[in-house]
């Protein structure tokens, strides 16, 4: 997690070209583009940039015309590229050239759906684990396979370079940027806003074989999930999770994965870690006494499953975030 100075203004660039599919690029513009006063901590400059001069078209028979040109894209705190022309095809030599100078500078390098195959065609992927759409994994991963591919995941974050599957997955990414830059408080507002649930893990399954329950049937997994919830503080086990579907600790497991993409446990920590995140912003608990607010057994286990999932300790997420100062 970048904490450095997280209440500065970042200026964002998305790249939009001709032919594109808007709906990646309207998330972008939604999450980083429009004024939010009310949320009281200084917001984003988003610049949408273009390599080509003239209206663009895009699919569903319109057109846009953007202000700024690859220099201004690639002198954005964050550079986004959110899809690309043709993903069997080779990206032009200036957007790499625009990449690979944000990123020598020291800006965030984002890519949602095909846009991971610019940042790979930039060398910025090579050696690291990444994202995009699940119909695009093993493609990207054939073209550049000096990239380790994430086919199941709904995005990676790797500190100055990270990457997101397509379409809704691109609003998670957004979301775990503005929580990453603001705090949990400021991204749940966000996440209100847009009608959106405020936190999907990352390590989330892009795609579940049964994600909604049929009409008129009782929804065990949903069950269970409202039940744990209600009691995150209490120590919680697969057998109390069956317990509350009121299925066997097997069918539970089987449908759990299938309608999640996940483990109950799994789940539950993730729950939990996000849990801590407004308690830690609020700062009425001391950091010890976070975890076990939560349902973690000890301070040592928080902090590891903190770590693991913000990229940074208990300690420092609240001297960053601290309610007040964000």
């Amino acid at each position: 997690m970048d904490l450095a100075a997280p209440a500065r203004r970042r200026t964002v660039s998305v790249l939009a070209f001709d032919g594109m599919a808007p709906f990646e690029l309207g998330s972008v513009v939604e999450v980083f583009g429009r004024p939010r006063p009310e949320l009281g901590v200084p917001w984003y400059d988003l610049r949408v940039c273009s390599r080509e001069r003239g209206p663009l078209r895009a699919v569903g028979g319109f057109t846009l015309a953007t202000e700024h040109g690859l220099d201004a894209f690639a002198a954005a705190d964050t550079v986004m590229v959110v899809a690309v022309p043709d993903v069997r095809g080779d990206v032009h030599p200036d957007v790499v050239a625009a990449l690979r100078e944000a990123h020598a500078r020291g800006a965030r390098i984002v890519s949602i759906c095909s846009g991971a195959f610019a940042l790979a065609a930039a060398g910025l992927l090579d050696g690291r684990e990444a994202a995009t759409h699940w119909r695009y994994a093993d493609l990207l991963q054939r073209r550049h396979p000096a990239v380790r591919v994430r086919p199941d995941v709904l995005y990676v974050d790797g500190g100055d370079v990270l990457t997101g599957a397509g379409s809704a997955a691109g609003l998670d990414l957004c979301l775990h940027l503005v929580r990453t830059d603001h705090g949990a408080r400021v991204a749940n507002s966000v996440a209100r806003r847009l009608v959106i649930p405020p936190h999907r893990d990352g390590g989330q399954a892009q795609f579940v074989e049964a994600p909604i329950a049929a009409p008129g049937t009782d929804d065990a997994v949903a069950r269970a999930m409202d039940w744990a919830l209600a009691h995150l503080a209490e120590p919680i086990t697969v057998a109390a999770l069956a317990r509350a579907a009121r299925t066997s600790e097997r069918t539970f497991l089987r449908h759990f994965h299938r309608q999640t993409g996940t483990s109950p446990l799994r789940w539950v920590i993730a729950q939990r870690v996000g849990a801590s995140l407004a308690l830690l912003e609020d700062g009425a608990l001391p950091v010890e006494e976070v975890g076990a607010a939560v349902g973690f057994e000890s301070p040592a286990t928080f902090r590891h499953h903190f770590g693991r999932a913000m990229r940074t300790s208990p300690s420092a997420y609240r001297r960053t975030f601290r309610a007040g100062t964000a």
